[in-house]
């Protein structure tokens, strides 16, 4: 075997190893997930894996840091992006992070088992303050507030909303799919309406009357 097919191998194996663990931690979190249990996800020996990645603790922060990166990474592109208007981001945000969730459904959950797990941990790692404080968003936000565009200054209570609108559903996804008998295809139509929906509700909350 050459040098670089081994490369290509052992590459091949640790991202093999890297779905499984999210696959498993996404779904049982990081207390009750085994390192035996993400072996055995992966179709892997419990030595191999140790051999690539030395703990389950480091496997996790490994997958905990590219989930967080991907969710928060893309909301600080969108709120910072002065080519597009505070109503305009509103209805990206809405269609971006629907979509991307009904990719990922376990997302919401693990992230927010982790939040309540390690809230100053999540703080040190992701740049929370920094999106919230410095972004475009705020500064348009403020703008239409003195233009008497937006009733309420405050913009944590704008974006609340908008979050809660738009990952709330997946998170409740059990109650909502049993109280009408859905199966996940009903479910999910029922949530991509909400991409025309929620910027309309938005607006209609924060409106002047």
């Amino acid at each position: 075997m050459s040098v670089s097919e081994s490369k290509k191998k052992d590459t091949s194996t640790e991202e093999k190893i890297k779905s499984a663990a999210k696959t498993v931690f996404y779904n049982k979190g990081f207390a009750a997930t085994r390192t035996r249990d993400i072996a055995e996800e992966a179709g892997l020996n419990l030595a191999l894996l140790n051999y690539y990645f030395r703990s389950k603790a480091k496997l996790f922060e490994i997958i905990m840091s590219e989930t967080f990166a991907g969710f928060i990474g893309g909301m600080k592109v969108i709120l910072n992006d002065e080519g597009t208007s505070l109503e305009e981001k509103v209805k990206i945000i809405a269609e971006r992070y629907i979509d991307f969730i009904i990719k990922e459904p376990e997302i919401p959950t693990f992230i927010l088992t982790e939040i309540r797990n390690n809230p100053d941990g999540l703080l040190k790692r992701l740049p929370i303050r920094e999106i919230v404080n410095e972004s475009v968003f705020i500064k348009q936000f403020q703008e239409a507030v003195e233009k008497k565009e937006i009733s309420e200054p405050n913009p944590l209570h704008f974006l609340m909303n908008l979050l809660g609108l738009v990952v709330f559903p997946f998170i409740a996804k059990p109650i909502i799919m049993g109280s009408r008998n859905l199966e996940t295809e009903q479910f999910n139509n029922l949530i991509l309406e909400r991409k025309k929906k929620i910027p309309i509700w938005i607006k209609a909350m924060f409106t002047p009357v």
